[in-house]
Parts: structure tokens; C-alpha cells; sequence
């Protein structure tokens, strides 16, 4: 589904394919004491056709990933060095956001509170309810952590049964007030509310085909853009509307809309970022990102929003699914197993801890070496170097205490402390390390910034050796599907061997989880994951890159630099074919 191809004039949006209209189905099995008629289909019963897209570069220049060679980055500002402890303290990548909605329960407000607590650390920004009351849709955003939006009287504003909510780390739009979700806008027949977890990779093209046809734009989120095509669609009925939209979406999308009476939740059709159902005792339904969400919320997990489909529920007929598009392979993000997600959810039908265990286990029996303690880099790395450790017959300690009261900002003293970012939030315990064989577990290494200050802080604490062991394979490529990460050129190693980076960092010896071992352990579920970070092959081109930029560590949430204002988007090459440059092979190989 090219960009180009859907450039059609605003006024003719029927003009657009609806292979969904005549599909609808339905299941007739509520639970007890369900204030739903209807339920949903088995898994097993949901369509699914294998259409697979693959890229095999054909140019290099110095990077290994061939992606980054058509886009151009924006280099650093020198006005902004002083804030550069920001960015090497949080050397991850980081989830965009986390998003809820909650049908047919008195408190829905509440409840979307306390999921959006659970879901906390997919982004820290901003965060926001829209609640529905007498067919009034209610909206309370702010700038902050949910602890710090929300309160008692804040909550009491947002009466109804209905609910959706939002957290977010941003990738496309700054961190202004008025990029805070859940967005809610008013049309002709009504008012619609969004959140919206993922990332659109043709947000540009579809922005200026609205504009040149006279659609303002309040934000600079691309989630506007899924209202402003809304608007325009001709389609009957309502939620045929977000179909009509949805079609000419190119990248990842894990929605949820709230309108006067209805609850719809949509998943792009290669399913890139998780968006799970369930259900509480009192039969209300509820949508998240992670299952986490549901466990705070004592809602029982019944199964994930398939890739491609869409839910719509209602008091009149309950839960309706539908096909979205004819939907390829699933293309989910494996980094939600290696990083984002908590490791309590069940991420893509397989629970995070258990995924994250093995690559541990996976890790002990490819790379091992002589030690007398295994630690973590907390708190994502645990969960694998426990794996390491039982696997290894080594007793795992905690060699660094993570202290979790450091905001984003904090004031250096004038005298300068070396690594001073990191020894904030992570402290060595001498005990545990000084005269050790250390075999340290974490779950990547992004710039490698931080790793170099937690070999250089675990040697000044006495360890006699520091062996690093990564639980996932190198990152050589920047992900455009709603994971905020560097610039390629920016990756240690899209620039560098393993060697030079254990010389770089510093360690006695490094080793990755190996690709093929991490296909080898997901088995038959393997097709279904993306690796694009890992090998530079998306399944959907990027079009337009949201390039990184330092002057957005100084965006205090209401008054974001001027040159952020356009949302930070770089266009992609004109006239030129990405695909048939990079492979002419493109629509015939796998990746």
C-alpha cells in the first residue's frame, strides 16, 4: 500500500476499495450476567492471508543498515551539549505510548486511571482521559507522569461508562500540551476520540494531501491525521468511516476510538504493536496495550486484537469484528519482548518473562565464560540474566541498585563528576563485585554511551573482569513504526564490530544473542515478528523519517523549541522507486 497510491481528492474518498463492508461477524456466546449479546470469534476462526514484502540492500557506503543511506539525519546543535547527560543516561529506545478503553462499567474513568498507572512505562510525557456522558465526550490531558495529570477532582469531571486513555513518549509532534492524546474533535455528525500507539510512515504525504484541500491542523501529532480522514469519508456507518481511514495508513497503528455510543479498537494489518481484550466480572470490555493493564484492573484477558481487524462495541449489539484489509504476515515487534513490554504481560501469546528468561538461558549456552557472579543492568535486564545464571550454575546477585526517585532533570555541581547521569540512577555494591568475575546482562546496547559507564563504574567498584552479554542481537537500524530511536548513524553497531565495541565499552568480552537463535527459540511464530531494527529489512518502506533531535530534551512539555514545530519530519527522496533502488528483487524475496 504505496503513499502515492492513495492521494485521491479529498471529496472522492468512495473512490477507495472496501473489501470489509460485507464481512461482519458475529459470535452469540456472552458470559453470564454479561451486559453484551455478543462475543467474539475464535482465534482460529479469524482470517489471515500471507502477503510477505522483503528488502535486500544493494548499496553501502559505511553503515550496515542500507536504510539510513536515503535519509538525512540533523546533527547536533552545539547550543544544546549541556543537556547531553539526558541523552547518554537514557541510551534505550523507548516505547512511544500505551493506550486504553474501557466499555460499559460506571467507574470507566477510573479504571482507565489505574491502566494507564500499569502501562506507565511505555511513556512518560503526557496523559490523557476522554470519558463519554450523555453522548458528551469529556477530555482531561496534561503534561506529566498519570499520578501527576490526574486527581480526585480531576476524575470526577470524567462520568460515564465509557472511557479511552492515553500515555505517551512522543515520535511525531513535540511534547507541547496540545500533542497530548487521548486528540477529540467534533464533525457533522458528531464527535470521535483517538489514542493512538504506533507510528505512521506516510504522516507527511497524507498531512499535505489534507492541507492542499484546506484541513487545518492543531497539532503536529500524525494521529491527527486519522480524524482529519475520518471527517472526510464518505462511508456509512460510523465505524466504516475509521475503515475508510484506516485504509490509507501506511506503518503501525494500535487505535482506540470513543464516539457518543460506541467503543472501536483497530490494529494495523502487520499487527506491529500489541493491543490486547479483556474483560471484567460485571461484563464490561476493555482494550490495552499490555495485559498488565487488565491484571491492575481485575479484568480477565480473553485474547489479542488481531492484526488487520476491527472491534466495534455497543450496547445494542455488543462486540462486532471485522476485517480491516486483506492483511499480510504479522510483522510484530520483537522488541516488546526484549525491552518495552513488562515482564508480568503476555505480549503477541507469549508471556515477556518467559521470552526474556530463555534468551538468558540462550546466552549461557553460546557465549559462556568463566565467573563467579552473574548481575543485571535493572531493571530490563533481570529477567534474562536470572535466566543466564540458572542456565550457567552461577548465583545471580544484584551488583547494581537502580535508584527510581531521579527525574528527567537534576542540576550538576560545578565541579564536574565523571558518568555523573548513570551513578545517579544505577549505584554499584562493592560487596557483591570487588574481586569478582563479573558476566554482566543487559538487553541492548543502543549508542553504547551508558554500557562504557557501567563497565568504567563496575571496575572502579573492584571487579577483577567485567563480561557483557546482550539478550538481543546488534541494533543496526532506527525503527519507524512507533519506537523512538536514534538516528542509524548514531547505533554502535550500525558503525562498529563486536570487537570494537567490547573495545569501546571497555569489557573483557562481549557477545549478542544470535539472530538465528532468537528465530530458532520464537519456532513457528518466527515469520510473524519484525527484525528491522536488527537486519535494516521493514516491511513497510519508510517514507519519512522522524530524525532525533537534542534541542527536544529542552522541550518542557508547553513550550517546545520553534524548529520542532513541523513534528521533526525529514521527506523521503523524490521521484525515485525506495523499493526498486534498494532491491529490484524487493516483492520476490522474504525477509
Amino acid at each position: 500500500m504505496a503513499a502515492t497510491a492513495n492521494l485521491s481528492p479529498l471529496s472522492s474518498s468512495s473512490s477507495l476499495p472496501k473489501p470489509i463492508s460485507k464481512n461482519l461477524s458475529f459470535s452469540l456466546n456472552p458470559p453470564q450476567n454479561s451486559l453484551f449479546r455478543k462475543t467474539l470469534p475464535k482465534p482460529s476462526s479469524f482470517p489471515c492471508k500471507p502477503v510477505v514484502h522483503a528488502q535486500k540492500p544493494q548499496f553501502t557506503i559505511s553503515s550496515k543498515n542500507p536504510i539510513s543511506d536515503f535519509f538525512s539525519t540533523n546533527k547536533s546543535n552545539p547550543e544544546y551539549d549541556f543537556v547531553s547527560s539526558f541523552s547518554d543516561d537514557d541510551d534505550k529506545p523507548r516505547e512511544e505510548c500505551g493506550v486504553v478503553g474501557i466499555f460499559g462499567d460506571p467507574e470507566a474513568s477510573r479504571l482507565c486511571y489505574l491502566a494507564l498507572h500499569a502501562l506507565q512505562h511505555r511513556g512518560q510525557e503526557g496523559a490523557g482521559i476522554v470519558a463519554v456522558n450523555n453522548n458528551v465526550l469529556q477530555s482531561v490531558t496534561g503534561v506529566g507522569l498519570v499520578s501527576e495529570v490526574f486527581n480526585e477532582s480531576k476524575l470526577d469531571q470524567l462520568p460515564g461508562e465509557m472511557a479511552i486513555g492515553h500515555v505517551r513518549y512522543s515520535t511525531a509532534g513535540s511534547s507541547m500540551l496540545k500533542n497530548v492524546q487521548p486528540f477529540v474533535a467534533g464533525y457533522r455528525f458528531g464527535s470521535v476520540g483517538v489514542a493512538h500507539n504506533g507510528n505512521l510512515v506516510n504522516y507527511g504525504a497524507l498531512r499535505a494531501m489534507l492541507e492542499d484541500n484546506g484541513s487545518i491542523f492543531n497539532t503536529t501529532s500524525d494521529t491527527e491525521v486519522v480524524l482529519h480522514l475520518i471527517a472526510i469519508s464518505k462511508a456509512r456507518p460510523f465505524f466504516l468511516r475509521i475503515v475508510d481511514a484506516c485504509e490509507k495508513l501506511e506503518g503501525a497503528y494500535s487505535m482506540v476510538f470513543a464516539t457518543e455510543d460506541k467503543l472501536v479498537a483497530v490494529r494495523d494489518p502487520f499487527g506491529f504493536r500489541p493491543l490486547v481484550m479483556g474483560r471484567r466480572s460485571n461484563g464490561a470490555v476493555v482494550f490495552a496495550s499490555e495485559t498488565c493493564a487488565l491484571d491492575l484492573i481485575e479484568a480477565t484477558y480473553e485474547r489479542e486484537v488481531y492484526p488487520g481487524e476491527v472491534l466495534v462495541v455497543d450496547k445494542k449489539d455488543g462486540v462486532q469484528s471485522l476485517c480491516l484489509l486483506p492483511h499480510p504476515e504479522p510483522k510484530q515487534c520483537i522488541f516488546e519482548h526484549i525491552y518495552f513490554s513488562l515482564p508480568n504481560s503476555v505480549v503477541f501469546g507469549r508471556s515477556v518473562y518467559e521470552s526474556r528468561h530463555i534468551f538468558g538461558e540462550i546466552l549461557a549456552t553460546e557465549a559462556p565464560v568463566d565467573c563467579d557472579v552473574v548481575i543485571a543492568v535493572p531493571d530490563s535486564g533481570v529477567v534474562a540474566a536470572l535466566g543466564y545464571a540458572a542456565k550457567a550454575g552461577v548465583a545471580f546477585q544484584q551488583g547494581l541498585i537502580r535508584s527510581h526517585y531521579v527525574g528527567r532533570t537534576f542540576i550538576e555541581p560545578s565541579q564536574k563528576i565523571r558518568d555523573f547521569g548513570v551513578k545517579l540512577k544505577l549505584s554499584p555494591v562493592r560487596g557483591v563485585l570487588e574481586g569478582k568475575r563479573v558476566v554482566v546482562v543487559d538487553d541492548s546496547i543502543v549508542r553504547g554511551t551508558t554500557s562504557s559507564k557501567i563497565v568504567r563504574l563496575i571496575k572502579e567498584a573492584g571487579a577483577k573482569e567485567v563480561h557483557m552479554r546482550i539478550a538481543s542481537p546488534p541494533i543496526i537500524g532506527s525503527c519507524y513504526y512507533g519506537v523512538d530511536t536514534p538516528s542509524s548513524d548514531e547505533l554502535i553497531s550500525n558503525r562498529m564490530s563486536v570487537e570494537e565495541i567490547r573495545e569501546f565499552i571497555g569489557c573483557d568480552s562481549l557477545a549478542f544473542l544470535a539472530m538465528d537463535s532468537l528465530k530458532k527459540m520464537l519456532g513457528s511464530d518466527s515469520p510473524n515478528f519484525c527484525y528491522a531494527c536488527f537486519s535494516g529489512k521493514y516491511p513497510v518502506m519508510p517514507r519519512e523519517v522522524k530524525v532525533k533531535r537534542v534541542g527536544d530534551f529542552l522541550d518542557d512539555g508547553l513550550n517546545g523549541p520553534i524548529d520542532s514545530i513541523d513534528g521533526g519530519w525529514v521527506k523521503g527522496l523524490q521521484n525515485i522507486n525506495i523499493e526498486k533502488e534498494i532491491d529490484p528483487l524487493y516483492q520476490q524475496s522474504k525477509i
